[in-house]
């Protein structure tokens, strides 16, 4: 096994990886834990005759589902928003603004 150093890299563009992996999880944990609490509190309200298919119940669920399956493109799928090396490419524009000056 190839020893990696920490200041490699590799080794930095994992572990920023890494960590972007782990606060997604952290977000997909918060979105179902606080859905499934506010869809039991809208079931515990309910009025005898109302059922709890209805849209007003999962609007929140839904729309905030939407930004979780983008969040989880933009960690898993490597250039889906804005290019693999947008940051790189960045960096650079603004050193070359930097030396104009």
């Amino acid at each position: 096994m190839e020893n990696i150093s920490k200041d490699d890299i590799r080794y930095k563009e994992a572990e920023r990886q890494v960590r972007k992996i782990k606060k997604f999880y952290t977000f997909l944990f918060i979105y179902f834990a606080v859905n499934i609490f506010i869809l039991f509190l809208n079931y515990r309200d309910l009025k005898p005759d109302e059922t709890i298919w209805q849209l007003r119940y999962f609007s929140l669920p839904i729309f905030w589902g939407i930004a979780v399956v983008i969040y989880a493109m933009r960690v898993f799928i490597p250039g889906f928003m804005l290019g693999n090396n947008w940051e790189e490419r960045k960096i650079k524009e603004l050193m070359d603004k930097e030396k104009q000056q």
